[in-house]
């Protein structure tokens, strides 16, 4: 439901000639186990009549690592779609660095958790700045959540992160 609402409101936006950007959808690692998954994403694209690449779906890193064989599949059957794909509190789950070279994704979401504290906490700086710098390296786009001051802000914007969501800009 939260999914056929969600894209008929964004492909109304479209039409109406605004642009509002990337539909990020929360993707549970149920849903994503289900064995209809696809093609109801595959039908909610063709009813709502969206562009599957203003789709995103954001996946906890740690919900992957209790399948990840399975999870990669299904992801990589949903960027063969169009879509886009997005791991969610990058660096507090206990995933293999071995496996995020393997997930098709394409952005790193930089969990608040590591945000909340720059620039007091030294070791929290480093951390996000070695998430950004990995994401780099790997060719993905990051966005930090929880940025709420101008510091946080310029400390990941200055290190490459393309994205910030949080209350600085609420």
């Amino acid at each position: 439901w939260v999914m056929k609402e969600s894209t008929t409101q964004f492909k109304k936006w479209y039409d109406e000639g605004l642009n509002p950007g990337t539909l990020s959808l929360n993707l549970s690692v149920l849903r994503l186990e289900e064995e209809n998954f696809i093609q109801h994403v595959k039908q909610s694209i063709e009813d709502s009549n969206i562009d599957a690449k203003w789709l995103s779906f954001e996946v906890i890193e740690s919900r992957i690592m209790k399948n990840p064989d399975k999870s990669i599949e299904k992801l990589r059957e949903l960027k063969q779609l169009g879509i886009k794909i997005a791991i969610d509190d990058v660096g507090t789950g206990y995933s293999s660095l071995s496996y995020l070279k393997k997930l098709p994704i394409d952005k790193l979401k930089i969990d608040r958790s590591f945000v909340m504290d720059i620039p007091y906490d030294l070791d929290d700086t480093e951390i996000t700045k070695a998430i950004i710098s990995m994401a780099k390296s790997l060719n993905l786009k990051t966005i930090a959540e929880g940025v709420e001051t101008e510091e946080q802000r310029d400390i990941i914007v200055d290190n490459g992160c393309h994205e910030i969501q949080g209350y600085l800009y609420y």
